[in-house]
């Protein structure tokens, strides 16, 4: 069992006695545990990374002093939590999130997960993982960039030179990318590298550090609003069919795709035009380093989902 990086707590009581069971995700698998007082009971574990991947639902039995069997069922509600439904002696006594199937998101809406299905989805795990191989230095890039200009600002107290020091950074990826085979731009990073490169043109064209922070917001609304024509004009066709890609498993709606991107970069936009405008440039300096990615792709897997056909 890998490192648990998170952990789920579904408690509940059956005749008069209290149970909780934790769901640990780690890497490359997830466990349930049953406890009592501490005190584990019984335990189920699956790996959803290799070779060894097993979608099934967990299933944990623990038999009472009096002869009664309890079984507990734990597995995905979606891509965001889990849930548990608990059966004694067969008859369900109690679930954590009523009504509600508990499966894999990819497996939501199917049947029995069949050999073949399996096979099907170990192999798009597998092209995954590849991905993943090729894409991991450029988003390691893309962070240390970032980071480079958090330090710099914070050292320096000016956004010009942040950017400055930045832009000649992402300049340096861009000539050790000729002499290295492995792909250091892919992903975001070219994008990093051009929007340093922005931040830096338009504080020296304009004498205004002001305008470091409202990069994001100029390219996102500009790039958001080409999006959403590509949705109200073109269906969807050329950008939401290509975001359509990044989405395995299910049907997509490219239109809906493309204007949830939309309107998830003007979302993005505004929230960058907020901060700069009515809090610190301290503040902004973390918002832009620390929250502004992690909502990003919060907002994402609810766009996602609702291009889901």
């Amino acid at each position: 069992m890998g490192f648990t990086y998170w952990t789920y707590r579904r408690p509940f009581t059956v005749k008069g006695v209290a149970f909780e069971v934790k769901i640990g995700a780690a890497l490359p698998d997830w466990h349930t545990r049953l406890l009592q007082d501490g005190r584990e009971l019984a335990r189920d574990r699956t790996h959803y990374m290799g070779a060894q991947a097993d979608y099934r639902n967990h299933r944990v039995v623990h038999s009472l002093p009096d002869g009664s069997v309890l079984e507990v069922e734990s597995g995905p509600v979606n891509w965001f939590t889990v849930g548990i439904a608990v059966r004694l002696n067969g008859e369900l006594v109690h679930e954590s999130h009523p009504g509600r199937r508990l499966a894999w998101p990819l497996l939501q809406g199917r049947g029995p997960l069949t050999p073949q299905a399996l096979l099907q989805m170990q192999e798009q795990q597998r092209r995954d993982r590849e991905q993943w191989v090729r894409n991991k230095p450029s988003l390691m890039v893309d962070i240390a960039l970032g980071l480079l200009f958090f330090v710099v600002a914070k050292a320096t107290g000016n956004l010009s030179t942040a950017a400055l020091v930045g832009a000649g950074a992402g300049l340096a990826v861009v000539v050790a990318q000729r002499f290295v085979k492995v792909d250091l731009l892919g992903g975001l990073a070219l994008f990093g590298v051009f929007t340093l490169l922005l931040s830096a043109g338009f504080s020296l064209w304009l004498q205004d550090e002001r305008m470091v922070q409202l990069k994001g917001t100029i390219l996102g609304g500009l790039i958001a609003s080409i999006i959403l024509m590509d949705a109200a004009f073109n269906q969807g066709r050329y950008f939401g069919a290509r975001m359509a890609r990044y989405i395995p498993g299910a049907a997509v709606d490219t239109r809906r795709l493309a204007l949830g991107i939309a309107l998830m970069g003007l979302t993005m936009a505004g929230l960058n035009l907020a901060v700069t405008t009515w809090m610190s440039r301290d503040v902004w300096l973390t918002y832009t380093t620390f929250v502004d990615a992690p909502l990003g792709m919060a907002l994402a897997m609810l766009v996602f989902k609702y291009a889901r056909r």
